[in-house]
């Protein structure tokens, strides 16, 4: 019972966050928190849903660093027709970019983990004709050494079962939410085209007035 417990608190709590806030937004996956031994390694996984196909010459993605609740946003990657490092004193050419935006993949590789590299990573996503912007955050947490095992053969069964259902669950709001913006969006050009062709018939028979 204590094993389950502690797999509910440490693996469940963090796929519930996968769950989309809105469905009427972007949806931007990024597990948090995450945990890098120092010296090593990580890979920050960042992952979006859209309606639309990505164009690499309206797509956009900005990764920002924030040490703290109350301190401001350092921008040390963007994309904006090709990846951008932007290089900090912080990072250096620690950043690797390792996402494909085309695969709806904007994730990145932190090599050599300080412990000064803890803290918030925001990842920022914009596809168009999408009106939202996606925005999702991690929060690393650097460790010095790493955890004792334990046997986590239930925890990773029950981590399968729920980690499948709640990959339905978003993929059917992910579906909903696309016929839903999609035909919103015809409403809108349908309203558009009739607004102008009143205007247009107003404006092109002056005579019909005068008479």
């Amino acid at each position: 019972m204590a094993l389950l417990a502690g797999f509910c608190y440490r693996f469940l709590l963090p796929l519930l966050s996968l769950v989309p806030s809105s469905i009427m937004a972007m949806e931007v996956m990024a597990p948090t928190p995450i945990y890098a031994l120092n010296g090593t390694s990580i890979r920050l996984t960042c992952t979006f849903n859209s309606c639309y196909q990505v164009e690499k010459k309206q797509f956009s993605l900005n990764w920002t660093y924030q040490r703290c609740n109350n301190c401001s946003e350092e921008m040390f990657l963007q994309f904006k027709l090709k990846v951008v490092p932007i290089e900090l004193n912080r990072f250096g050419d620690r950043i690797e970019f390792t996402g494909n935006p085309t695969k709806n993949d904007v994730s990145f590789t932190l090599h050599d983990v300080q412990l000064e590299d803890e803290g918030t990573y925001h990842c920022y996503v914009m596809n168009p004709p999408d009106r939202h912007k996606g925005h999702g955050k991690i929060q690393l947490k650097v460790i010095t050494e790493e955890p004792p095992e334990r046997d986590s053969t239930v925890a990773v069964i029950v981590g399968a079962t729920v980690g499948g259902f709640l990959a339905v669950v978003i993929l059917a709001l992910v579906v909903v939410k696309c016929i839903r913006r999609k035909k919103q969006q015809r409403l809108n050009t349908d309203d558009q085209k009739t607004e102008e062709e009143g205007k247009t018939d107003g404006e092109g028979n002056p005579e019909e007035g005068t008479k």
